[in-house]
């Protein structure tokens, strides 16, 4: 573990040993002690040690700046990281869908609440047949919410299937995002079952599987089944983004199984030699699908293999939100300001089945997860830290707001069972920008093929 953050950069010498993990908030909730580091950079934690800045009073309209100067007093190891983290930064508007005021680190807990109670109900409505598959993210939270904390509504991501928050936090900043427009078109608590469910208000009209989301408004391309396919095409979005001069990222997430596909090679390789910037994220929750990381790759994780593309690098603690946002926004810098890829590891685990379609318990032992959900959970560590702080009241407050995050849930769970399902002429469209002869043919064949079995639309 280190406390300091450093992007290993192609010209750098790679780390001996085994890549350190970037980490700023520990288990407990508290910010660590750098002495405790079990990796030491060639600097001393002297000279890493920021100069104190002249900031001394709270800011007017700021609701974070008295957190981010008791925090600095409690931890000056971390005072430069903490005035710059974008967690402890307040937005432009208010989060009028969660906290109702500006304070991003609000938010950012809730957010994670809401997370974990939408996946629990909408895994239960799979399990009861409600919809017909169903893929959550727990344990990873911090991942979704850390990483888009540090991006611009213009960024454009490319994610796999265990990145909801992403859309969700993309959603809940639509307020503070540098495009007004935006704000209107967010991706909402209600779409998320709208899309499991197929109804007539999917953005997909019914033609994906569920989880498989996706959003032109907000810069979300949708994600694929097949294994892979995100990671070429970013780097093409990046390779647009320079072509265009915008200073803006693609940013791709992926799982390390994931990393076992050709495309992941194919990927790599073309954004290194293009110098675009893509920033490559790669989840390490431990397991893709049934199998573990020990049969997946001999060497140190996925991140030891930046350097032989050519491509910078950072590994990080994926249960610590802080420090995901901190990588997500160093990375992002990188990328621009060279003109380059960048690859992030955040190590993290895989708390629940794969998919509504595994059973873990197959694979692994229940004291394995149970053990990783005690010790490594990224919300219970949010929760210590805004307990200490003062933020939270304890586990009466925590359970007050994952009420009121399921019960708003539920609400709109139930609305999107009752939409409808896509109007029929939804199967001919979308694939030609005009429909031709041989699809309008299909259709009216279609239609009376209804009619003569006193067919309806459902």
């Amino acid at each position: 573990i280190t406390s300091k953050l450093r992007i290993v950069s192609p010209n750098d010498d790679t780390p001996r040993g085994i890549w350190p993990i970037f980490r700023i908030m520990d288990e407990t909730g508290s910010f660590r002690d750098p002495t405790c580091d079990g990796y030491k950079d060639n600097q001393s934690l002297e000279q890493s040690t920021p100069a104190p800045t002249e900031i001394s009073t709270p800011e007017e309209d700021d609701p974070l700046s008295e957190l981010r100067l008791r925090l600095c007093e409690q931890f000056p190891f971390f005072e430069e990281e903490i005035h710059k983290n974008p967690v402890l930064h307040p937005a432009e508007a208010r989060f009028s869908d969660t906290c109702s005021s500006r304070n991003t680190l609000i938010n950012a807990h809730r957010c994670m609440i809401r997370i974990r109670e939408m996946d629990e109900i909408l895994l239960k409505a799979q399990r009861q047949g409600r919809i017909p598959f169903y893929l959550t993210c727990r344990g990873e939270e911090a991942i979704h919410i850390g990483a888009a904390s540090a991006l611009d509504m213009e960024d454009i991501v490319l994610t796999q299937y265990r990145e909801q928050g992403v859309l969700l936090m993309w959603h809940v900043r639509r307020g503070c995002g540098r495009n007004p427009v935006l704000m209107w078109r967010g991706f909402t608590l209600e779409q998320f079952p709208d899309q499991c469910f197929g109804n007539s208000a999917d953005l997909s009209k019914g033609r994906q599987m569920p989880v498989h989301y996706g959003s032109r408004a907000l810069n979300c391309h949708t994600i694929s089944s097949p294994l892979g396919t995100q990671l070429p095409q970013a780097a093409g979005v990046a390779y647009r983004l320079k072509l265009e001069q915008k200073p803006n990222v693609a940013v791709v997430f992926f799982g390390e199984g994931c990393a076992s596909t050709t495309d992941f090679h194919s990927g790599c390789n073309f954004a290194a030699t293009l110098k675009v910037p893509c920033v490559f994220f790669c989840r390490n929750n431990g397991y893709a699908i049934s199998t573990p990381i020990d049969s997946q790759y001999a060497g140190d994780g996925i991140i030891s293999r930046a350097p032989g593309y050519g491509i910078a690098a950072i590994r990080v603690d994926g249960n610590d939100i802080f420090a995901v946002s901190a990588a997500m926004r160093a990375a992002k810098h990188y990328a621009l300001e060279h003109s380059a890829p960048i690859m992030i590891e955040a190590m993290t685990y895989r708390q629940a089945d794969h998919s509504t379609s595994d059973d873990s318990t197959r694979y692994r032992d229940a004291e394995e997860v149970e053990s990783q959900a005690t010790h490594g959970d990224p919300l219970k560590r949010l929760d210590a830290f805004m307990i200490q702080q003062g933020l939270l009241d304890g586990e009466k407050g925590r359970r007050e707001i994952q009420d009121e995050e399921k019960l708003a849930v539920l609400r709109a769970l139930e609305a999107s069972e009752e939409r409808p399902k896509p109007p029929l002429h939804t199967l001919f469209t979308d694939v030609y920008h005009e429909i031709p002869p041989h699809l309008r043919e299909q259709e009216e064949h279609l239609r009376a093929h209804m009619k003569k079995h006193s067919l309806t639309e459902v």
